[in-house]
């Protein structure tokens, strides 16, 4: 039987996935607003879901994000630099929110209110709102293909599931930034 340490963020408990469908069922004019790009562009945004896709390590958000990244106008060295956790090369006014996507991410969520703070200073209030909506939509994502993964990986005794080789380790909370890479890699 494989061990119960599975190494990616998922959803351990269904309260937890319900928590966050309700904050997009709150925000659904906000949301729809998200993705006909009202409040911020479809370049930013999809910074935004790979930086997160990377820290909670989902292949499949990963592959689907390259692929809406590109279609957005992102190049293939841009999106292989945010799936490796670099900021540098993106546009300057997005620097602060990747950082704080990533933070957001590794905090499960629940951000420090000064790094929160920081990115109202920022962005103010309407942006910051778009960007942790884009956040929450993309954790939504993340860990229901990771809570999918979990489920294979278990009954399976370890052999599906996508859980990353000891060979291949992550350099941050068990993210897996060479998916994105290696999608742009095969095109």
């Amino acid at each position: 039987m494989p061990s119960t340490q599975y190494p990616k963020r998922r959803y351990h408990r269904l309260s937890d996935l319900l928590r966050d469908m309700r904050v997009i069922w709150r925000e659904r004019r906000g949301a729809r607003a998200l993705m006909r790009d009202e409040v911020i562009d479809a370049q930013f945004r999809e910074r935004l879901m790979l930086a997160v896709t990377e820290v909670n390590g989902c292949r499949y958000c990963s592959y689907a994000h390259a692929r809406a990244a590109l279609k957005a106008g992102l190049t293939e060295e841009d999106i292989a630099a945010v799936a490796r956790g670099e900021a540098a090369g993106s546009p300057p006014d997005q620097a602060v929110a990747l950082v704080y996507a990533r933070h957001w991410a590794e905090a499960d969520a629940k951000p420090d209110p000064e790094a929160r703070q920081r990115v109202l200073e920022t962005y103010g209030e309407t942006k910051t709102g778009a960007i942790e909506l884009t956040l929450r939509m993309i954790r939504i994502g993340n860990l229901m293909g990771n809570t999918s993964d979990y489920l294979l990986y278990r009954v399976s005794a370890g052999r599906w599931g996508g859980a990353r080789p000891a060979d291949r380790p992550s350099r941050l909370g068990g993210a897996d930034a060479t998916d994105a890479a290696e999608y742009v890699d095969s095109r």
